[in-house]
């Protein structure tokens, strides 16, 4: 293929007019994103009242009724009369010789264990305190406001922080970068702001104490120093590196980010909106499908 360079200068003087073209199509193609997202601060209200009910499903605030209950799974749809019977019937005697359970427990928790995007960041010391976690919304900014969005982790009264909500704000950004504006490709994370948990004195896992001998150079005498330092942890995640006015980021900073931007995204655009077939595994199945058949259109020259 020639490269461009080595066009004529009177056609080169013809592709810098569609480039120009080009950048008018960016900024045209920023305005269709806006208006996607004011299309998603609209919907968003209507899915709410269903996001609540969940909620209240969850934390055993509201018992659905049996019409409610109802749902023919596939796998029931082959089972015999006799058959059907004899599983309620076991079901019913596990029922009885268990407590009864309240809602739906370690709804949120096993979500997290069964994605594995969410599953690495956590640390044992982080699952009792997952236990508490009663509920995650999103919130869209507000008409005219800058794009952004907000998680909201909604927690039960626990022994290990006092915030009844952690947030955590992404600031978006959905126009064309001045200096490369063919690099546009829709709304990007720019940043993110946590917020400060209040934590039960002894209760922070985001630190570990850790003791070190260490020997005096002059009398030789060894003493035990304690120090507190950083600790793996979930929680972590309402404390990310704050991005610089030049932007300028070191490179694990950057890789933090990366990471960050990736998991807030991936909670507000399939997590929240379809947490019940995370908490059964039905939507890892279809995760795994997505990833399977992206391979496969790769492999036949499909893909976009």
């Amino acid at each position: 293929m020639e490269d461009v360079v080595f066009l004529p200068k009177v056609v080169k003087r013809r592709v810098n007019a569609l480039k120009n073209l080009q950048v008018k199509c960016a900024h045209i193609e920023a305005k269709f994103y806006e208006e996607v997202h004011e299309l998603e601060r609209k919907y968003a209200a209507l899915y709410q009242p269903l996001f609540d009910k969940r909620s209240e499903i969850v934390s055993a605030a509201y018992e659905p009724t049996d019409e409610e209950c109802e749902w023919k799974a596939d796998e029931e749809e082959e089972l015999t009369d006799e058959m059907k019977e004899k599983a309620k019937l076991e079901e019913e005697k596990k029922d009885e010789e268990k407590e009864d359970p309240k809602g739906i427990p370690e709804f949120w928790s096993t979500v997290f264990k069964n994605v594995d995007l969410l599953s690495d960041m956590l640390q044992e010391h982080d699952e009792p305190i997952l236990k508490h976690l009663q509920d995650i919304k999103v919130k869209f900014s507000d008409p005219g406001q800058p794009m952004s969005f907000t998680l909201e982790f909604h927690f039960e009264p626990n022994e290990f922080f006092t915030n009844t909500v952690l947030t955590k704000v992404y600031k978006m950004r959905s126009e064309p970068d001045e200096s490369d504006p063919f690099s546009f490709d829709g709304p990007e994370i720019m940043s993110c702001t946590g917020c400060t948990i209040d934590w039960t004195k002894g209760k922070n896992v985001t630190l570990k104490t850790i003791k070190k001998k260490q020997k005096h150079k002059g009398r030789g005498t060894v003493r035990t120093v304690t120090k507190t330092v950083p600790n793996d942890s979930f929680f972590n995640f309402f404390s990310p590196p704050e991005v610089p006015e030049n932007g300028e980021l070191d490179e694990d900073s950057e890789a933090v980010l990366t990471a960050d931007f990736e998991i807030g995204h991936f909670i507000r655009e399939r997590i929240v909106p379809r947490a019940v077939l995370y908490f059964t595994g039905e939507a890892i199945e279809d995760d795994d499908d997505d990833v399977s058949e992206e391979h496969l259109n790769s492999g036949l020259g499909l893909s976009r």
